[in-house]
């Protein structure tokens, strides 16, 4: 997409928001934005500001201003701001291992997670009983 005159890049913001509306309307909820969608999305905040951007699709703020960043071509929202720490996709959880003779002995562990919106989720175990943590980080990474 080139930008030009201020109706030509106001075209294009238009045709960038008409390809989010089309995957919104036709995706699973929950899914997240597909990375041609977010490089579209880059595209357009190098070129319009990742403020105006971020309006027109609409996108987080904070993640693409993040992904411009990455790029190494910061817009002019982007300077000045700390990185942080959200992303387009899904990480992958990763696997920790408790060992057996800690089972029955008294626990103290903490586990965190954050959504690439912000959402957090705190747990502070202390018990000789551990929770289900398998179900309550589904049920958190599944929730809106």
């Amino acid at each position: 997409m080139a930008g030009g005159t201020g109706a030509g890049r106001e075209e294009e913001l238009q045709l960038g928001s008409a390809r989010f509306t089309k995957w919104r309307r036709t995706r699973r909820r929950g899914t997240p934005i597909p990375v041609e969608l977010w490089e579209l999305a880059v595209e357009l905040a190098q070129r319009h500001r990742v403020s105006r951007t971020s309006q027109a699709l609409p996108v987080g703020y904070y993640a693409l201003q993040k992904l411009v960043a990455d790029c190494g071509q910061s817009s002019e929202d982007a300077k000045g701001f700390p990185a942080v720490d959200s992303s387009p996709v899904t990480p992958s959880p990763k696997f920790v291992e408790l060992p057996a003779a800690t089972w029955g002995a008294p626990i103290e562990c903490l586990v965190e997670f954050e959504k690439p919106g912000g959402a957090k989720l705190r747990i502070q175990v202390r018990s000789s009983q551990l929770p289900d943590l398998s179900a309550v980080s589904r049920a958190f990474w599944e929730s809106r």
